[in-house]
């Protein structure tokens, strides 16, 4: 490849808004959190174990119900970590891309494994309504205590990793969702020792599923729409387009399609018309870095045409802003 330089003509860079310090850093390598996940996946599936048979002792549905929220995130984890590792597979004859988008797929996953643990936790609750029993409020908020400290430490192993990849944020989620509900059954456990309000059991079982909710739905939304080659939100669409048709030599862009391939990693084709003909390799390399470092596009596809003949698909749409509002 060419090797990229500055020009005395038109130049598709535009120095005065470019800098590496734009605010749009991500990771289009993710960092192998292989280890993090096999933790993780140890520590939560001896707590599952250890918290559904003292839950079931202490005859406390918060606790068993936090137990099997637990063993879901153990499975989110396992998704995810099969993910990561799936999405490093150098790409096949088949598989253009590689396996980066089972990224996606897990963090879809993972968001839809915690809605069903929610409402499983709901019913019970709600169910515990009609027949309050007596729970051994001790022994719940020891255990729960316990949760706080397996729960947090896991979350702590991708908080870094959960800024920059959906699918890490999803196992982050995971493991502060798991540490927030620990932390409302250890209170409950408090407060019914001291004063046998019993009742309080279902109910901090109903706020924690409230909070839940409320913090995967935007991670349920945003896996949702890469799943449907959306793009992602990270990308300004318009202002991509106000680049390229910026470009020294562009009279028109069309055909602008951008997706994620991954939970990291997204993609670009757009049709240029130039009609003094391809100006280029250097040129368009040019074009591809800034994409790459403006906008966070690690793939982009460019056809160049000449106007001559009529190129436009039918059925893509002329971009506005307001369709990304």
């Amino acid at each position: 490849m060419a090797p990229h330089h500055s020009h005395n003509h038109d130049h598709p860079r535009d120095h005065s808004v470019h800098s590496h310090d734009d605010g749009h850093h991500h990771h289009g390598v993710p960092k192998n959190y292989g280890s993090a996940f096999l933790i993780a996946i140890a520590l939560n599936t001896v707590f599952v174990i250890i918290e559904f048979a003292y839950g079931f002792i202490a005859n406390s549905t918060a606790l068993m119900a936090d137990a099997g929220h637990n063993l879901s995130d153990v499975l989110g984890l396992l998704l995810s970590l099969g993910a990561a590792i799936l999405s490093r597979r150098t790409p096949s004859g088949r598989f253009t891309y590689g396996l980066r988008s089972t990224s996606i797929l897990a963090a879809l996953a993972n968001a839809m494994f915690l809605m069903v643990a929610c409402g499983i936790i709901a019913w019970e609750a709600i169910h515990r309504f009609s027949q309050v029993q007596q729970v051994a409020g001790l022994t719940v908020t020891l255990v729960a205590g316990v949760g706080i400290v397996v729960n947090g430490v896991s979350a702590w192993l991708f908080v870094q990793g959960s800024k920059g990849d959906l699918n890490i944020r999803g196992a982050y989620l995971h493991m502060m969702g798991d540490a927030a509900v620990s932390l409302g059954v250890a209170l409950a456990g408090i407060v019914m020792v001291f004063t046998g309000w019993y009742w309080l059991d279902p109910i901090v079982s109903l706020l924690i599923v409230t909070v839940i909710v409320m913090g995967t739905w935007g991670l349920l939304r945003e896996s949702m729409q890469l799943v449907l080659s959306a793009i992602p939100e990270n990308i300004d669409a318009p202002a991509v387009e106000t680049y390229l048709r910026q470009c020294g030599g562009v009279t028109d862009v069309h055909d602008l399609h951008i997706w994620g391939i991954s939970t990291t990693e997204n993609a670009l084709t757009v049709h240029l018309v130039m009609p003094e003909g391809y100006p280029g390799d250097v040129y368009m390399d040019d074009i591809m870095l800034t994409l790459k470092e403006r906008f966070t596009i690690h793939h982009s596809t460019l056809q160049v045409e000449q106007g001559t003949t009529d190129h436009s698909c039918a059925l893509h749409p002329q971009i506005e802003s307001s369709h990304f509002h």
